[in-house]
């Protein structure tokens, strides 16, 4: 017999869910997706209605409300079949226009519950921050539900976003990989740069999570694994996603329309050197399995591709950022009339027709730094020491 020995971890939205009241009074409209569940699996909204809470209002962030949307894509406004709330989507809203979404639900307070995954780039944070922005101007409070970081929080990776390059992968100076909770977040954008978009700070409360700490990842709570958006299946994925969609920005495929997206990469162009070369830099907590694949949409789609699995072998040194840089600088030196940089998609990535690497990584430093042959792996160094780089008095737990 196997003995279990995760400590049970309370979430912010089942302490709400115990506690109507500490939304505050009012109308309630609730920032969800098909990951606003209960440790039981019960979707949240109609667990909340059926606790007494006031809720009159659902907004889903990309991907929709359900999840069904790709990257880039959402689900229109309509009535939630199972409470009948109206379901407002938020995706690629800000400003005037998300100001007035906001007033026309009437509501007096938002919910903020969708797991994050401790990336900058990972969509979900600025949504939660836009929304803080018109909650702000608007005057409706905003309530965090936190969740674990299912990375940990011990760990950050990658310079601060150069707010020259801001975009809806990043809005603010954070880490590629930062390390806090959303609430965490929440409190550091609330007191560093909503103030100065909307004029003031939201009114902000953070529902905390109990019995989680910074040395937990996913795998060492109770709770269950819900696919953050489609193309995080599974916290294997998670672990290596802070890394490996830098090669979003890239001309190689990053997995998408296979069973293993961001676990894989590759492009019609690579050979067996590629896996060759990375196991000979001996990366820490990870190994390369030479592979083919045909991804079924997204780059190359129907092309029969080669490139390279990544087995992560050990989570607490293995570092996702450095790993993709490494790699990225390999596949420059090794092919270097085909290895090239996409530019951003204008109507699916909100930029100007810059290099989308440019606006992942948050600067232009990486990809001049691989393009020259320098050493890009200084540049993966956090701001600050692990888990430190925001300041203590933004950290909620242990």
């Amino acid at each position: 017999m196997s003995t279990d020995n995760r400590v049970a971890v309370t979430t912010g939205i089942a302490r709400l869910h115990a506690s109507p009241g500490l939304a505050g009074p009012g109308r309630l409209g609730l920032v969800t997706n098909h990951t606003g569940v209960l440790p039981d699996l019960r979707p949240a909204a109609p667990a909340l209605l059926e606790a007494g809470a006031r809720l009159v209002a659902l907004f889903g962030p990309e991907h929709g409300l359900h999840g069904t949307g790709q990257a880039g894509e959402s689900e229109a406004a309509h009535a939630d079949p199972v409470t009948g709330l109206p379901v407002r989507d938020t995706y690629r809203l800000s400003g005037e226009l998300l100001d007035k979404l906001l007033i026309d639900s009437g509501v007096d307070a938002l919910v903020y519950d969708v797991q994050d995954i401790g990336a900058r780039f990972y969509t979900y944070v600025w949504t939660m921050f836009d929304l803080m922005v018109s909650a702000a101007r608007t005057g409706v409070r905003f309530v965090v539900a936190d969740l674990p970081n299912p990375l940990g929080g011990l760990v950050s990776e990658g310079p601060l976003l150069d707010p020259a390059w801001a975009s809806f992968v990043g809005r603010a100076p954070v880490p590629v990989r930062h390390g806090l909770t959303c609430g965490e977040l929440a409190r550091y954008l609330n007191a560093s740069l909503v103030s100065q978009v909307a004029g003031n700070a939201a009114d902000l409360t953070v529902i905390e999570v109990v019995g989680w700490q910074r040395s937990m990842d996913a795998e060492a709570t109770a709770l269950p694994w819900v696919a953050p958006s489609p193309n995080i299946p599974t916290p294997a994925t998670a672990t290596v996603y802070p890394g490996t969609c830098l090669f979003e920005g890239t001309n190689l495929s990053e997995g998408r329309g296979t069973t293993q997206p961001f676990e894989v990469v590759g492009a019609p162009y690579i050979d067996a050197r590629f896996a060759t070369s990375l196991a000979e830099l001996d990366l820490p907590g990870v190994r390369f399995r030479d592979l083919w694949f045909v991804p079924t949409f997204h780059k190359h789609a129907g092309q029969r591709l080669r490139g390279v699995q990544l087995h992560v072998t050990d989570r607490e040194v293995f570092t996702p950022v450095r790993t993709a840089v490494a790699m990225l600088s390999t596949l420059r030196r090794l092919y270097p009339d085909h290895f090239a940089w996409r530019v951003a998609d204008s109507a699916v990535e909100g930029s100007d027709q810059r290099p989308f690497i440019d606006l992942l990584w948050g600067s232009d430093r990486l990809r001049r730094a691989v393009d020259a042959g320098d050493d890009p792996l200084p540049l993966c160094d956090p701001p600050a020491p692990p888990g430190r780089w925001v300041g203590d008095d933004v950290l909620l737990y242990p």
